[in-house]
């Protein structure tokens, strides 16, 4: 593992008054940061007594570790999600999308977690069938993403990618200020998601679980999500109306109600 990264990112919303609710850590997915949360989900959940924080990863966002992003493992980003949630006073119930699904399923493997929910998760087979997939329905998508240059975005770039991570109906100015907060990702960490069931324990630590995915889901289809959910033996939550990026989707209050549904059931 490499060593701890201090220069975290992170952003917080609190409630306006004490509710006796544990606070939320959301973990973004690949090639994004922490922002993506922060339109939507972090204001929603703390004006319903939530305090709600989430954290770019090291090489994300303004976080540090840029220059070791391409040995970065997703044992070193669990490492960013405990040292964040380290500081918020008491253990947070953890919330991951797609890859930060698959590093909460990681620390769940390991550590003992209050609760935990994944949104369109990495399968348990993990990404080489979901890159086959990919490769036959939209071979342009997986040249993109393999070369994929944040700093050198062209239009048809934006506009290959946009049908994975969005439905027609997102608002361009969401679009725009997704594309600004587009990122490399760790090469290491994408060999640790197709490696996926050579590390991943079903046993969650007597974790409370939620699993939740999107209908129009192209990259972590509802069949992906009902396999990680049967792999922990609970039941998937699948939204109809959403793509990928369930949090940035003109429905996304329907998936921030689903959780925070789940949250009331689990009330300590």
């Amino acid at each position: 593992m490499l060593p701890l990264e201090p220069r975290l990112e992170t952003w917080s919303r609190k409630p306006s008054a004490r509710s006796g609710r544990p606070p939320l850590l959301f973990v973004h997915g690949g090639y994004t940061d922490g922002w993506c949360w922060t339109p939507h989900f972090l204001p929603w959940f703390a004006a319903r007594g939530w305090p709600a924080h989430a954290l770019s990863l090291r090489g994300h966002g303004r976080s540090g570790g840029v220059e070791t992003l391409f040995a970065t493992g997703l044992d070193d980003y669990a490492a960013d999600v405990e040292h964040v949630a380290g500081t918020l006073g008491e253990p947070p119930v953890l919330i991951g999308h797609s890859m930060g699904a698959a590093i909460v399923e990681r620390m769940l493997a390991m550590h003992p977690v209050r609760a935990a929910a994944l949104l369109a998760p990495v399968p348990p087979t993990g990404l080489v069938p979901v890159a086959a997939r990919l490769a036959v329905e939209r071979p342009d998508y997986l040249a993109h993403m393999i070369r994929l240059d944040p700093t050198r975005l062209s239009a048809d770039v934006l506009e290959a990618l946009r049908p994975f991570y969005f439905s027609d109906r997102v608002d361009p100015a969401i679009l725009e200020a997704s594309a600004e907060h587009l990122a490399a990702e760790s090469p290491r960490a994408i060999l640790d998601l197709s490696l996926r069931l050579h590390w991943l324990k079903p046993e969650r630590n007597g974790a409370r679980l939620m699993v939740l995915g999107a209908e129009g889901d192209r990259i972590s289809t509802p069949g992906d999500v009902r396999a990680t959910a049967r792999h922990h033996d609970v039941e998937a939550v699948i939204l109809p109306g959403m793509a990928h990026m369930l949090m940035l989707e003109p429905g996304w209050e329907s998936a921030a109600r689903a959780i925070a549904a789940w949250l009331e059931t689990i009330r300590s």
